[in-house]
């Protein structure tokens, strides 16, 4: 009451729960006295009350107002309090303040205040963006043992944003977080382990930190935890447990994590794995993560709707899901989008789009879309004819394995289109193809197999072996084998004649 300044903060200590019951309405008189006469405990402490609205009406200028006494007098606490009052827009967003503020804490050693620091000088808010800057910045913070800054530091090394990648530094840092009990850490480090990147490839020890984050709550960790149990790496294969970690991943909601874990649930409900098949169940898991912006699930929404699966066949809303999943990047959509328009469903058919998205997922490496994109130049459809770009096209899926690339591509040497005519290796990739077993495409090459080993065209002639290609294509269908078989039994060439099993086969193609 004699205006000691010590004795009048001590009671509004006292008063704010140290030593009694707590009463903030006593204190704040207390605190305004000793913080009046410039006492920078006090200023700060009556920031805090009108910050949070205990004691007194909460007022983020009047908190500001003390928080500027006291940092103007080097508290540190004030400062970062500063800092985070213009960063998260308490009273008025301003990032620069909000910077300069930090900084000056920062500079006193608050490992907080370098850490948020970091963030600005990593993100460009208030400062010039500076990953050099952000790094240092989060090295202070984390050589102070702050566990946020370790995990920053270890994303940045891991994704080589800025600074030079480096994976075994970033399996340092998420290991001093991790070991620590920080979630985000333990994931990232499971993450690392999972694909071998800094440490020897280790699924068993991935388990292992996917489960510690994912026991916390870490969506990410419970979505992989998910995925490990759905393929059986590091731990024994079981679709249930799979379920059940992707539900607790898919129920936190809105983020691209929950996302991913509600196409996966879609999948699992889907094909029936894990839990019984449920097709308006796979619709309901996919729709949400649709809705979030996640490709892959928006993908499988343009499936559904292309074919039909768990809703009404509309191949409008088909081919608009498949384009917002496309604008993305994502291959698949992109060569769904460029068939759409190719045949005209659910769009226009426009034989220019069809190419132009056929090419962007072509130059992802997608085989299929060069297949396509290669047979576009081959006909000359909505681009100018070109037979040297159809067979790169062609080469390219067929070094992949695409069936119908790698018959198209024995078509072009068969005839010399594109390539110099080369008999020989026309035999050699239809043989790819036909290897490929049951499927229109590899008929059709077992019925140009059949036809290059019946006149002898890059093969010795033998038509045993021509009947035998012929006969694999023609029980599959494939209508120009059976003609050939009916010729065969027809005029007795490889097989006895036999009028009646020619008009059979004849049948059949006609």
């Amino acid at each position: 009451k004699q205006g000691h300044m010590y004795a009048q903060y001590s009671l509004g200590r006292i008063y704010t729960g140290s030593g009694l019951a707590r009463d903030d309405e006593k204190a704040v008189p207390w605190f305004r006295k000793a913080a009046s006469q410039g006492f920078v405990e006090a200023q700060v402490n009556l920031g805090n009350l009108y910050y949070s609205g205990r004691g007194v009406a909460q007022d983020f200028h009047d908190a500001a107002r003390w928080f500027h006494k006291a940092a103007n007098q080097g508290d540190v606490k004030a400062q970062l309090n500063l800092g985070e009052m213009c960063h998260r827009g308490k009273g008025g967003q301003d990032f620069y303040d909000a910077a300069r503020w930090y900084h000056k804490a920062a500079n006193q050693g608050d490992a907080t205040a370098q850490y948020y620091l970091g963030n600005m000088y990593h993100n460009g808010d208030g400062v010039a963006q500076d990953y050099n800057e952000a790094k240092r910045w989060f090295h202070q913070a984390a050589d102070q043992d702050l566990v946020e800054a370790e995990v920053n530091l270890g994303i940045m090394y891991n994704n080589g944003k800025g600074i030079a990648e480096d994976y075994n530094e970033a399996v340092r840092w998420f290991r001093k977080a991790a070991d620590q009990g920080f979630a985000e850490a333990q994931f990232n480090l499971g993450n690392l382990y999972s694909y071998g990147l800094g440490v020897s490839q280790d699924d068993n020890e991935a388990v292992q930190l996917y489960r510690k984050a994912a026991d916390q709550g870490e969506a990410g960790a419970q979505c992989n935890l998910g995925v490990m149990y759905r393929h059986g790496q590091g731990v024994a294969q079981d679709l249930q447990k799979a379920v059940q970690w992707f539900h607790k991943a898919a129920d936190q909601g809105c983020s691209k994590v929950s996302a991913t874990a509600q196409c996966n649930l879609g999948a699992m409900y889907h094909h029936g794995q894990g839990v019984a098949q449920d097709i308006q169940k796979a619709v309901q898991w996919c729709q949400k993560a649709a809705d979030q912006g996640h490709a892959g699930a928006q993908f499988n929404i343009g499936l559904m709707y292309k074919n039909g699966q768990g809703v009404a066949q509309d191949l409008q809303k088909a081919a608009q899901w498949f384009r917002k999943a496309a604008d993305q990047g994502h291959t698949g959509s992109q060569f769904n989008v460029g068939g759409m328009h190719q045949y005209g469903l659910g769009v226009a058919q426009d034989l220019q789009k069809a190419v132009q998205w056929y090419q962007k997922a072509a130059d992802q490496g997608d085989s299929v879309a060069q297949f396509h994109l290669g047979a576009m130049y081959q006909h000359g459809e909505g681009v100018a004819k070109d037979h040297h770009k159809a067979v790169q096209l062609y080469r390219k899926a067929a070094d992949q394995g695409e069936a119908g690339a790698q018959c198209n591509l024995g078509v072009m040497y068969r005839h010399g289109q594109g390539v110099a005519q080369d008999l020989q290796k026309a035999v050699q990739w239809f043989h790819k193809a036909a290897d490929q077993g049951c499927s229109k495409v590899s008929a059709t090459a077992q019925c140009n197999l059949g036809a290059m080993y019946h006149h002898g065209q890059g093969v010795a002639q033998d038509i045993q072996k021509a009947v035998q290609w012929c006969q694999k294509a023609a029980d599959q269908g494939h209508a120009g084998a059976q003609f050939n078989i009916g010729l065969m039994y027809k005029n007795g060439q490889g097989v006895a004649q036999d009028l009646q099993k020619a008009v059979q086969w004849f049948r059949k193609a006609a």
